[in-house]
C-alpha cells in the first residue's frame, strides 16, 4: 500500500525560443511562466487547481537579476505559495530544489509544489550586438543585486588562483581532464579522441531531442567535435569550442509535484506519476587548489553512492538510465569511472539531452530539462529508474536525484527525511598550498589558454615543491616551458622543473632541471 503523503511528480514541461526578435522577445520570467503551464497542461491541473500551488522554487537565471522572482512569478501565476525560495546560482540547484520539494510533500507541508528554472541569453546577446543594454519591454534588472556573469561566479575573489589569472570553468575542468588522462596512462592524443568521440554520441542526442537548440540539425561526427579548426578552435587544452558549455540559448523547464493522496483527489491518472526516491548532494571546496586530486572528484563520488544508498534501490544494477550535467567532457567521464560504464560505448545511456555544449546550457537549469526527458522516457516505460546527476561551479557541487515508475519500497520512510550529506564535504587528505613557492618542482596538473588566432597564450599550472610535497599555482616562466607543455607528444604531468618568483611576486614555472636554468 502506497502512502498518501508519497511525493510524486505530475507535470513537465519546457519552452525553446529560438527565432530571436529582439524587439519581441520572452525574459526568463515569461520563459519559465510558458514552462510551468505547460507542465500544469501536462498533469492536467485545470487553472483553478494550479492556484492552489503551496510552494515555490526557482533556479536562478545568468540573464537577468530580479528584485523578487518567486513573487513576480506567483502574482502571474495568481497562486499564494506559502514556501517561495530562489535558489544560489549552480547547476546542481535543480535537482535540489526538487528534492527539497519533494520532502516538504511527504512531510505534508505541501500540497502542490512548482520547481522551475530558465534562461534568455541568447535574446540578452542579440540585444547587446544590437547596441541595447537589454531587450525592450523586460523587467529592469534589480539595482541592488550585483550583475551576473561567468567571471563572478567562479572566480572566487582575490586569492593565489586569480592571482595567476586562472580559475574560470574553461581552465578548471581542463585541469580536470588532464590530470585524468595522465592518470588512467592515457597519451593526449588518444584522450582527445576519446572526448571526440564522447561528445559526437551526445551531438546526435541532441539533434533529436525536440527542446534541444540543435533540434533537427545534422549530427557531428567525432572528426567535426574534435579537429582543431578555426571554427572550432582550442579555447583551453585540450577542449576545443565544441567540447566547451554553450549557453547562448533561450530555454525553460519546469515540474509540478504533489502527494499520491493529492493526485488521486485531482483525478490524475496513476499512468502520469513519477516518483521519487530519493536525492543527495554535497559541495567540494570552493578553492579548488586545494582538493585532494585532479583525476576524481570526491564530490561527484558521495553525491552519486548517497542517493542510491538513500533511495532505497540498493544498487547501481537497478538504475536504466543516466543523465550526467556535462559542460565538458569531464564530468560524464568522471561518473562513468566511478559507476564502471564505459565512456564511449557505455551499457546505459549517460545523458537523455545531449549536453551543454549540443542541447545547450541554460545557465544553471539544464538538469531541470534531463529531469523532464527522465519522467517522459519512465512514463513511456522505456526506462523503470533513472538518475539525474547536477553539477555547479567547478565540480564543485554535486546533486544525485533518482525517479521511477515504482514508489520506494514499503519498509523505507515515505521519503528520504533529509539529505544524507552534508553541506560541505570532509576533506580526506587536503595538501599544504603555498602563495610563493621557490626551489625544484614537479607538474601535477596544468591546462593552456588560446587566443582566438589559435596561438597559446599561457600556461596554468598546478604543481608541487618537491622538498615539502606543498602544492602551488603557477604560469609558464617562458616561451620554451609553454612550447613543451603544449607539445602533444610529451607528456606536461610529471615533469620536472624549477618554480621562482617573479617581479610582482607571482609563481613562473620553468621546465628543466635547476643546473639548467
Amino acid at each position: 500500500m502506497v502512502s498518501p503523503n508519497t511525493p510524486i511528480l505530475i507535470g513537465v514541461g519546457e519552452v525553446r525560443e529560438k527565432k530571436i526578435d529582439v524587439q519581441h522577445s520572452t525574459e526568463p520570467s515569461g520563459m519559465m511562466l510558458a514552462a510551468i503551464r505547460q507542465a500544469a497542461a501536462d498533469a492536467g491541473l485545470s487553472t483553478k487547481d494550479l492556484e492552489t500551488a503551496d510552494s515555490l522554487s526557482v533556479v536562478p537565471p545568468w540573464t537577468l537579476t530580479y528584485d523578487n522572482l518567486p513573487g513576480l512569478l506567483a502574482d502571474n501565476l495568481k497562486i499564494k505559495p506559502s514556501f517561495s525560495v530562489t535558489g544560489e546560482h549552480g547547476g546542481e540547484q535543480c535537482a535540489m530544489l526538487t528534492d527539497e520539494a519533494a520532502r516538504r510533500i511527504s512531510t505534508g507541508e505541501s500540497k502542490l509544489a512548482i520547481v522551475t528554472g530558465g534562461e534568455s541569453l541568447a535574446s540578452l546577446a542579440a540585444s547587446q550586438k544590437a547596441g541595447h543594454k537589454h531587450p525592450p519591454g523586460w523587467t529592469l534588472p534589480d539595482p541592488k543585486a550585483a550583475t551576473v556573469s561567468t567571471n563572478n561566479l567562479e572566480f572566487n575573489g582575490a586569492n593565489t588562483a586569480s592571482r595567476h589569472n586562472m580559475g574560470l570553468a574553461i581552465h578548471v575542468y581542463p585541469m580536470y581532464e588532464n590530470g585524468l588522462r595522465a592518470h588512467v596512462g592515457m597519451t593526449q592524443q588518444q584522450n582527445m579522441d576519446e572526448s571526440a568521440e564522447l561528445y559526437s554520441a551526445f551531438d546526435h542526442v541532441a539533434c533529436e531531442h525536440p527542446a534541444s537548440w540543435r533540434s533537427g540539425e545534422t549530427p557531428r561526427d567525432p572528426k567535426a567535435v574534435g579537429e582543431v579548426t578555426p571554427k572550432n578552435r582550442m579555447i583551453c587544452t585540450p577542449y576545443p569550442l565544441l567540447q566547451n558549455a554553450f549557453n547562448t540559448v533561450n530555454l525553460s523547464a519546469a515540474v509540478i509535484l504533489t502527494s499520491v493522496g493529492h493526485a488521486q483527489e485531482l483525478g490524475i491518472e496513476p499512468s502520469r506519476w513519477v516518483y521519487l526516491l530519493g536525492g543527495a548532494g554535497t559541495n567540494d571546496l570552493e578553492n579548488w587548489w586545494e582538493r585532494t586530486n585532479f583525476y576524481s572528484s570526491q564530490s561527484l563520488e558521495q553525491s552519486i553512492d548517497a542517493a542510491i544508498g538513500v533511495s532505497g534501490i540498493g544498487s547501481r544494477h537497478n538504475i536504466d538510465a543516466y543523465d550526467f550535467y556535462s559542460c565538458f567532457p569531464i564530468v560524464p567521464k568522471l561518473a562513468c569511472h566511478h559507476l564502471g560504464l564505459s565512456i564511449t560505448r557505455p551499457q546505459k545511456p549517460i545523458t537523455l539531452l545531449g549536453g551543454l555544449t549540443s542541447f545547450g546550457g541554460a545557465g544553471n537549469n539544464y538538469s531541470m530539462h534531463a529531469m523532464v526527458a527522465m519522467a517522459r522516457d519512465i512514463r513511456a516505460k522505456q526506462y523503470r529508474t533513472g538518475f539525474v546527476l547536477a553539477n555547479g561551479g567547478v565540480l564543485t557541487h554535486h546533486y544525485g536525484l533518482l525517479l521511477s515508475s515504482h514508489p520506494r519500497a514499503s519498509h523505507l520512510d515515505v521519503y528520504p527525511r533529509s539529505n544524507p550529506l552534508p553541506h560541505d564535504m570532509s576533506i580526506p587528505s587536503a595538501p599544504v598550498v603555498d602563495d610563493s613557492a621557490v626551489g625544484p618542482a614537479t607538474i601535477e596538473t596544468y591546462t593552456v589558454a588560446y587566443d582566438r588566432k589559435g596561438t597559446p597564450t599561457i600556461a596554468h599550472i598546478v604543481a608541487r615543491v618537491d622538498k615539502t610535497g606543498h602544492r602551488f599555482v603557477a604560469n609558464n616562466g617562458d616561451v620554451a616551458t609553454l612550447a613543451y607543455i603544449v607539445d602533444p607528444k610529451v607528456e606536461p604531468i610529471g615533469t620536472h622543473g624549477v618554480v621562482k618568483q617573479t617581479k610582482d611576486g607571482k609563481n613562473a614555472f620553468f621546465i628543466g632541471t635547476p643546473a639548467k636554468l
